[in-house]
């Protein structure tokens, strides 16, 4: 049987956008109507069909009960505890406690470091402090459970007073129990809950919101030749798989966050592809995080370019991102991104 799938497009935005929605010209994305949308494209992985939401019911009967469906979860106001996703685009800044991550290795590992970056990303405008303490970038090998939490530990327990709503990014269920001990509002799991068998369990007890990532493979052999028949479709049925795994297993919350991986088991033109296309995955109704901060992909397409810290690939992303709807951006360089949107939001309304 053919699947297909729906993705919303030609957005509005700010007072153009309320107007629309007001008219019943366009459809509220999340519930906020400064961003709505008057076209759907129904895909399958051997068609596209573009639609105004005009001629919906124009369709026929069983794809039109699709895209329906489809609809009422792209447009559905989301909730996660603890976030207000209203103010989107959400700014998780980075803060690794690594000696080997691919841009800031050992920066702030050293004494205090750790929680004065912290503190200068929230001064900055950080909604979120993501917090790791094993690299994940490609060719990066596993560490174990004790010494990734020897690393964060001291700086966590400090985060912990600062009242600023934190992510722990890990991969393992030891980590993350001792993580939610210190009180830590979110599971940042690179490897899409699949790394440890026994993290279900721990996100099932303490009922704790969690980020849903995709990635191929592991961080050591991700890189190595990644392939799929269609990245976008693949990545949307993995989601979905896993939506449904987590349900069987007594997850009944709707606290998650869906990551595509950007740079996770991705090349060159598959992380473009899914850049492109990055608002289909509004429709599995659960709200979008980004990060392409300082990726590889930035570097391939700017080549002699190229800096270390690839900020105005990163910016020019980020800006794509929010004008598909995308809720929460992962970056380091918080200030820069967050002065871009500043500008960007008041030149587009």
């Amino acid at each position: 049987m053919k699947k297909y799938y729906t993705k919303a497009c030609n957005f509005y935005f700010g007072s153009i956008s309320r107007e629309k929605v007001k008219k019943k010209a366009s459809i509220p994305l999340h519930g906020n109507q400064t961003i709505s949308f008057d076209t759907i494209e129904i895909l399958s992985r051997k068609k596209i069909q573009r639609v105004n939401i005009k001629r919906i019911n124009q369709l026929h009967h069983k794809i039109k009960k699709k895209v329906l469906l489809d609809i009422k979860q792209i447009s559905k106001k989301k909730f996660i505890k603890g976030l207000k996703l209203s103010k989107s685009p959400i700014l998780m800044g980075v803060l690794n406690l690594t000696p080997n991550s691919f841009s800031d290795g050992g920066k702030y590992l050293k004494r205090n470091l750790g929680i004065q970056h912290a503190k200068k990303l929230i001064k900055q405008g950080s909604d979120i402090i993501d917090i790791g303490g094993e690299a994940t970038n490609p060719g990066s090998k596993e560490i174990s459970s004790e010494k990734e939490w020897k690393r964060i530990f001291p700086t966590l327990k400090k985060i912990n007073k600062l009242k600023i709503f934190t992510s722990l990014d890990t991969r393992k269920s030891e980590v993350m129990k001792k993580g939610i001990k210190l009180n830590i509002n979110l599971i940042n799991d690179v490897s899409g809950l699949s790394h440890d068998s026994l993290t279900a369990k721990v996100l099932k007890k303490t009922n704790i919101p969690f980020v849903i990532h995709h990635m191929q493979g592991t961080p050591e052999n991700m890189q190595k030749n990644p392939k799929y028949k269609n990245v976008v479709f693949d990545i949307y049925d993995f989601f979905e798989k896993k939506i449904n795994s987590i349900r069987a297993k007594g997850i009944k919350h709707n606290n998650i966050i869906l990551d595509p991986g950007i740079g996770f088991g991705k090349n060159l033109k598959h992380n473009i592809t899914i850049l492109k296309n990055i608002s289909i995955f509004h429709s599995l109704g659960f709200p979008i995080m980004l990060g392409t901060s300082r990726k590889r992909f930035i570097k391939n397409l700017s080549g002699v370019n190229d800096s270390k810290e690839r900020l105005g690939g990163t910016i020019a992303s980020s800006l794509l991102a929010i004008m598909q709807g995308v809720q929460i951006l992962r970056v380091h360089d918080v200030n820069e991104v967050k002065q871009s949107i500043k500008v960007f939001n008041s030149l587009k309304f």
